[in-house]
Order: C-alpha cells, then sequence, then structure tokens
C-alpha cells in the first residue's frame, strides 16, 4: 500500500500541470488564429501577449503564498481554490463574443492567468514537499510532460474541436477539463511532507535575499544561459520553416505536433537519466545536446535541407529543450530554503522566462541582419559558453543525498 501511495504522486502532478497547460496554450496560440479570422489587426492580436504577465510577475506574490501553506491541507486548498476560480474564470468568458467584448475577455484572461500562476506556485510548493530529492527528476518529467502534451493538446486539439463545437461549448469544455484535473489532488492519500510545520514569515524582500548567498548569485548564470544555445533557434524555427517553402499546415504537424511530442517524451526519458545518472552529469550531458541542436541548425543553413534533416532538426531541438527543462527544475528544487519554497523556486524560474524572453527578441534582430546561418552560429557559441558557465556553478549547494 505505502509503494502505491509513493506512486500516486506523479500521476496527480502530471494532471495539475497539463490543467494548467491546456487553457493556457489555447488562449495564448489559438485565440490569435480566431481573432485573425475575425478580422482583427496585428496590434490587437499582438496586445494579447499581455495576458502572459502574471506568469512572468507571479514571483511578487509567491511569498504570500508561501506564508499560507502551512501543511497539506492549506496546500490542497490553494491548488484546489485557484483551479475552480479558473474554470469559473474561463466559463465566464464563453459568455462573451470576441468581435463585440474584445477589451472584457482580455481583461479577463487576464484574471485567468492569475489563477493559473497562483494554482503553479501552490502546486511547486506541493510538489517539493512530496518529493523526495532522489524522486525529483521524476517528478520534474512529469510536470514538463505535462506542459508539452497540454500544449499540444491546447494548440492543435482545441484548434480543431472550435469548429466543431464553437466558442462558448469549447471553452465549456475547456473549464470542465480543469475541474477534472484536479480530482487527482483531492483522492491523493500520501503525505509525504506536508506535515504540519511552522514556516518563517515570507517577505517580497526575500526574493532578494535567496540570491545574497554567494552559490545562489552564481545559479543565476546558469539560469540566465542553460537554455540560450537552443532558445533562438525555437523562436526562429517557424519563420525558418516558412522561408524554406512549407505551408502553414507543414509547420503546424512538423513542430507543433512532432516537435512538441519529441520534447515530451524527452522529459519523461529526462526523469530516468537523472535517477541513472545523477544532477551533475546529467546537466553536462543535457548541454552537449543543445550544442549538439545547435550545431546540427548551423548545417541545415548551410545548404538546401532535406526534408528528413529537417524533421532530425526538429526533433533534436525540441528534446534537447524537454531535457533541459527537466533539469533547471530538478536543480531548482534542490536549492529552495525550507518554508521559502513557492518564493525560491518561483523565481529561480521567472529568470529563466526572462532570459529566455529576451533570447528571442534579440534572435529576431540577429536573424535579419545577419541571417540564419549567422544566427546559429551565435547560438552555438552560446551553448558552448553554457558549459564556462557550469564549469563555474558547480558544485551547486546540494544536500549529501542530492550532490549526485
Amino acid at each position: 500500500m505505502k509503494k502505491s501511495k509513493d506512486w500516486q504522486k506523479f500521476p496527480v502532478l502530471f494532471s495539475l500541470y497539463i490543467a494548467q497547460s491546456v487553457p493556457m496554450s489555447f488562449f495564448s496560440t489559438v485565440v490569435p488564429v480566431i481573432m485573425r479570422q475575425e478580422q482583427y489587426s496585428l496590434e490587437s492580436i499582438g496586445l494579447l501577449q499581455l495576458v502572459k504577465l502574471p506568469w512572468i510577475l507571479k514571483f511578487l506574490w509567491a511569498p504570500f503564498v508561501d506564508n499560507y501553506t502551512q501543511n497539506g491541507k492549506q496546500i490542497r486548498r490553494w491548488i484546489i481554490i485557484s483551479e475552480l476560480f479558473y474554470a469559473i474564470v474561463i466559463i465566464s468568458i464563453g459568455f462573451f463574443n470576441l468581435k463585440t467584448d474584445f477589451s472584457l475577455i482580455i481583461i479577463l484572461m487576464l484574471v485567468a492567468f492569475i489563477a493559473s500562476a497562483t494554482q503553479d506556485i501552490a502546486t511547486d510548493i506541493f510538489a517539493i514537499l512530496i518529493l523526495k530529492p532522489e524522486e525529483r527528476g521524476t517528478g520534474n518529467s512529469m510536470q514538463s510532460a505535462g506542459s508539452f502534451i497540454g500544449s499540444l493538446l491546447g494548440t492543435g486539439v482545441l484548434l480543431l474541436a472550435y469548429y466543431y463545437f464553437g466558442w462558448k461549448n469549447l471553452l465549456f469544455l475547456l473549464a470542465a477539463f480543469v475541474v477534472f484535473a484536479i480530482v487527482p489532488t483531492i483522492l491523493y492519500k500520501g503525505k509525504g511532507s506536508l506535515e504540519t510545520f511552522n514556516k518563517p514569515r515570507v517577505k517580497i524582500r526575500d526574493i532578494f535575499v535567496f540570491f545574497k548567498d554567494k552559490t545562489c548569485r552564481k545559479r543565476l548564470l546558469v539560469l540566465g544561459f542553460y537554455y540560450s544555445g537552443i532558445i533562438g533557434i525555437l523562436a526562429m524555427l517557424k519563420p525558418y520553416l516558412v522561408d524554406l517553402g512549407y505551408n502553414v499546415k507543414q509547420i503546424g504537424f512538423m513542430s507543433g505536433i512532432v516537435g512538441t511530442s519529441v520534447a515530451a517524451l524527452s522529459a519523461l526519458l529526462a526523469g530516468i537519466i537523472i535517477k541513472k545518472i545523477g544532477r551533475k552529469a546529467s546537466i553536462y550531458i543535457f548541454a552537449l545536446i543543445n550544442l549538439s541542436a545547435a550545431t546540427f541548425f548551423i548545417y541545415l543553413a548551410n545548404h538546401t535541407p532535406l526534408l528528413f534533416e529537417i524533421y532530425i532538426g526538429i526533433c533534436l531541438l525540441w528534446g534537447a529543450y524537454g531535457l533541459s527543462t527537466v533539469i533547471i527544475y530538478t536543480t531548482s528544487m534542490d536549492i529552495v530554503r525550507k518554508g521559502r519554497e513557492g518564493t525560491d523556486f518561483t523565481v529561480q524560474i521567472v529568470v529563466t522566462h526572462l532570459s529566455g524572453l529576451i533570447i528571442a527578441i534579440l534572435s529576431g534582430r540577429l536573424g535579419d541582419k545577419i541571417g540564419y546561418s549567422g544566427l546559429y552560429r551565435v547560438e552555438f557559441i552560446l551553448a558552448v559558453f553554457v558549459f564556462l558557465v557550469l564549469l563555474y556553478n558547480y558544485p551547486l549547494r546540494l544536500k549529501k543525498n542530492e550532490s549526485r
């Protein structure tokens, strides 16, 4: 029975993370398609990206969530209430029309993303506390795989469903899915480290205190640069495929379905690899795979690639991204301070989001100035630089049984 309860935590985490990802993918990628069909301007569609702000700013209220998660019951309450509120807002959006109520829908989507980001903070606390150090690789593979599969469902399946069910019915189904996804959390009976404990009072300044520690300051370099050798390529992948002559349908299948599926599978594989060879070896090996992806795209840019070569590049790129996500999440969990789990983990992941956003923006400018071949060479240099960052950073401040 104990073994069964230990196993139960992984599908619980998977369901929570996929519940976040599906609606988010729908609102950020499918809604722009619908808006364009409704003759909205590109400027209006661009404003839609503002709904992602809560996921960048969520570190600001992570200390508040930390302060009111003193035991498993409180953590579950945060998750369940946030998720139910998320579902209610999604339902309410379904009652409005994109043509006539655009501004109100944007506001409601922003509120929905605040609820989703809050659920994410509580879920991260939940994951850190129920996972033993040796289980964190597997747990984070569930997190990443859930996010990638959620993106696959949210972008591909829901776009198709829109044509069959319409705006209102589709949002009702989406809300029902969100509610259904919290059932495993309600049924979960394992305790892990969820017993009542006295947490220190967490304040906003604790966000910055985390980086006063020398090891954590060095960690900033890893968070800021680990994805840098592939994130620019990912950002420019679809334009690159367009310039190669592929149409929207082909690109959707190649990147949106094949690429995302490979990322989900590689995330699951990452958990196994980390458990077998440890964190330190994994972070170097995964960085080497990132370097390989950048190298392969330099090769692609120097000739007109065949279709099978494109698929190899896409699989290598998305696979590298899936592996990298799991190792970053796992090592981020390892250095959180007790009682400040939500704050410390959230601020680390926000750093990766911000750096990724900056690199993605710069990659577009670089691509315009020096072409794809030049951009991929810059990405290669950044991927090499990551190894210097890792040499400077390690050993991480890990507990004895986490230092592998």
